[in-house]
């Protein structure tokens, strides 16, 4: 499936109140596709997004947190599995879009892709659950439940590049954005 359309997909289930925490080509499809203030664009250290994630959801209990991984990134930080999974926030939705590549970093293949299995590594981690989808129109009749169940629960997607969106990386590293993340974070 094209990563936008999974993401103006799940668009749809994002609630008022939701934090969104999307990495790197995710995050600039998801600054065009969804612009919001809850979205938590302080991510530019590769593979971060599941421990800024996990940190979020402990903080914020009432709140659903999101993160839109990649594979390349959580590769990275493979052990924020364990840690997220030992935590057990029940509030935690983890998305990994696979592409099999480190797309913003010249889309270089990520070792094993063909082998790696994220959703069982996200199981055997404990992880509450665990989902695999290939395909928009799994996608659409899965998550809605997905999103019902508690977390920690993740979500393996198996994407391709939709079109392209611009990588405005002087934006995501801005006090701009994290101001405006701070701000919208306490004002409810």
């Amino acid at each position: 499936m094209k990563r936008d359309a999974a993401l103006r997909l799940l668009a749809k289930s994002v609630r008022t109140d939701d934090i969104v925490v999307a990495v790197y080509q995710t995050l600039f499809d998801w600054l065009e596709i969804c612009p919001r203030d809850l979205n938590y664009v302080a991510t530019g250290a590769m593979g971060q997004g599941s421990s800024h994630g996990l940190g979020l959801a402990l903080a914020n209990p009432e709140r659903r947190v999101l993160v839109f991984d990649g594979d390349g990134s959580l590769l990275m930080n493979l052990g924020s599995l364990a840690t997220v999974a030992g935590a057990a926030p029940c509030n935690l939705f983890h998305f990994v879009f696979a592409n099999g590549t480190y797309e913003v970093n010249g889309s270089h293949p990520i070792p094993a892709a063909d082998r790696i299995d994220f959703a069982a590594m996200a199981l055997a981690a404990g992880y509450s659950t665990a989902e695999k989808w290939d395909s928009i129109d799994a996608l659409n009749s899965g998550v809605q439940s997905f999103l019902g169940n508690p977390g920690p629960a993740f979500a393996e997607l198996t994407v391709e590049p939709g079109r392209p969106y611009r990588r405005d990386y002087s934006y995501i590293h801005s006090y701009k954005a994290r101001d405006a993340f701070r701000r919208a974070l306490n004002a409810s």
